[in-house]
């Protein structure tokens, strides 16, 4: 089992990034709300991880909290609950917001996400209940970006939130709108992380 990855962060590519650990690089899945937290490419960069082993891949998950990774955990023991669609919770809704979902018994809010419908959105309501007292939710906040005004830059990284929504398994017609639409109504977004998650809480 790899537990924690210590390392120097080489490349973002949402929901992917690649970590450099004494020469061997590693491909880590992360929710968007660690990659939100996620220092530049090319610092160190320490994550909690979860390894899965399928008879076709082998895969690694990481998070930069504890408690997020214990959340993972326990949305993977739901029947019909994989480690993507935990990936696409996690990356959806901050945790005090899952709480809440939860807690409210809101369904609708679960099944705005894709891949997950009324009956998954329902066991997961029930199941969950039980397990919130595993882990505690915390706030975050959102660091101000500098501003930039090239529109190659915009184009840029808008297509980078493109992908990394298709990627969560959002259609790439509802990605586009989303992503339009954020950057209509936010002039001042400079990078894909903001845009990125600006269009996961817009996507109904």
């Amino acid at each position: 089992m790899i537990g924690q990855i210590r390392g120097i962060l080489i490349e973002k590519n949402p929901p992917e990034i690649l970590v450099d650990v004494g020469g061997i690089t590693y491909e880590i899945q992360v929710p968007m709300s660690t990659l939100y937290q996620l220092p530049d490419v090319g610092q160190e960069v320490v994550l909690h991880t979860h390894f899965v082993v399928r008879d076709d891949a082998q895969l690694l998950y990481g998070f930069c909290h504890t408690k997020d990774k214990t959340l993972f955990r326990s949305l993977i023991r739901v029947n019909g609950v994989g480690p993507r669609m935990a990936l696409v919770i996690l990356s959806g809704m901050e945790p005090d917001e899952f709480v809440r979902v939860v807690r409210n018994n809101d369904v609708t809010a679960m099944v705005n996400m894709p891949g997950i419908g009324k009956k998954t959105a329902e066991r997961l309501i029930v199941e969950m209940r039980d397990r919130l007292s595993e882990w505690q939710a915390s706030e975050g906040a959102d660091s101000a970006p500098e501003t930039q005004d090239s529109a190659s830059t915009i184009k840029v990284f808008s297509k980078d939130a493109e992908a990394a929504l298709i990627g969560l398994g959002y259609k790439p017609q509802q990605a586009a709108r989303a992503i339009a639409q954020v950057l209509k109504d936010n002039l001042e977004i400079t990078d894909s992380e903001e845009l990125i998650r600006l269009s996961l809480k817009s996507i109904v």
